[in-house]
């Protein structure tokens, strides 16, 4: 099949990464193509949207990395909401992290939050569970939604001009000595100059990398008009997250059960019970939906982030629970990576390389 050159950037992969990308190389003047299979299994519309990098007791260079992501989080959106005229429901709601024991681990959690004992807890939030004896205050962690920001990323990726091809599923990568020379799929063969791939959990279809899919499912209830609840709620394997429409998202699971896909009663019913351990009002509020996706993890938790085995062969996948809130840093980094061909010092600590040398299992990393 004859091949014809589509851009100077083929982006595989149209999730909130792969997007987010798309639209910080179009504002550099860089034509892009993005191939998309289908998002309705994959992490983006899935994820609940939290920008909560102290709640969810990240540290080293990830927490660094997020730290900088979610300072870039609200002109990065103003940017969005301006090309598009949309609300992405970004909110800098901030995060509690109740406890149920406390230690002196618990209370020298993190310098950054504010430590509220038992009353002082339960007066900031009414309606905590009765174990709850103490947790950290985090101001400045937010939230998003994140079906409305991947609807607002293809909404600016089409005014932008960006080529989306969806339903496109990718067979293979064509090389050729040390580069990639085009894309083998269902709808034809393309080539380009560059090429990303930010399939989140599928990457291994097109290139040997230690990455799995780690399924999360996840449930949202009805806030009754009467009951007061903004800031997210960050507990004990499960987490609350209220939107302003006054929706609930409960999460999540994290199953390491391959594709196995579905919901299931019984992780259903864990979510259910840890959320009403800390919030047990959660009991009587009407279930409105049910949903699951896969998030990619690596064996060591932190995305894969900048060239790889190709000289034009980008990887940017791995994000696991954070790839709603890694989202502006990686396009700014992947994007400045495609224009000048240096890798910024904070791409660093994730480049794939440091699987090179040790062997892996997929199916048990």
């Amino acid at each position: 099949m004859i091949m014809s050159t589509t851009s100077d950037v083929i982006i595989i992969g149209g999730g909130i990464i792969g997007m987010s990308i798309a639209i910080d190389l179009k504002l550099k003047g860089i034509s892009v193509t993005v191939c998309n299979k289908n998002l309705a299994q994959s992490a983006s519309p899935a994820a609940a949207g939290m920008l909560a990098p102290y709640a969810e007791r990240l540290s080293g260079p990830l927490l660094d990395l997020c730290l900088k992501s979610r300072c870039a989080y609200p002109d990065w959106i103003r940017k969005i909401q301006k090309l598009t005229n949309l609300d992405l429901k970004y909110e800098n709601c901030g995060a509690l992290a109740p406890v149920y024991n406390i230690s002196q681990n618990s209370r020298t959690q993190c310098s950054k939050g504010q430590w509220l004992d038992g009353k002082s807890i339960h007066l900031h939030q009414l309606g905590l569970g009765k174990d709850v004896k103490g947790g950290w205050l985090y101001p400045d962690d937010g939230q998003v939604d994140s079906r409305q920001l991947l609807y607002g990323l293809y909404q600016a990726a089409r005014i932008l001009g960006v080529n989306i091809k969806n339903e496109v599923i990718v067979h293979n990568l064509l090389k050729k000595e040390n580069k990639v020379i085009g894309v083998y799929t269902n709808k034809g063969n393309f080539k380009a100059n560059t090429y990303i791939l930010a399939g989140g959990a599928w990457v291994n279809n097109f290139l040997s990398l230690p990455v799995r899919p780690l399924k999360g499912q996840m449930l949202a209830v009805k806030i009754p008009k009467q009951y007061s609840l903004q800031k997210i709620l960050y507990g004990t394997q499960v987490y609350l997250v209220p939107r302003k429409n006054r929706r609930l998202i409960i999460g999540a699971t994290s199953e390491d059960l391959g594709w196995m896909s579905g919901n299931t009663s019984k992780e259903i019913e864990k979510l259910i019970k840890k959320s009403m351990k800390l919030l047990p009002d959660v009991v009587n509020w009407p279930i409105q939906e049910f949903w699951w996706g896969y998030r990619p993890v690596t064996p060591d938790k932190l995305p894969i982030l900048g060239y790889y085995n190709y000289d034009n062969l980008i990887i940017a996948t791995g994000h696991y629970r954070n790839g709603i809130l890694l989202a502006p840093i990686t396009a700014s980094l992947i994007a400045e990576l495609v224009t000048n061909k240096k890798n910024n010092p904070l791409l660093t600590n994730f480049s794939g390389a440091r699987f090179k040398n040790k062997s892996f299992s997929l199916q048990h990393l």
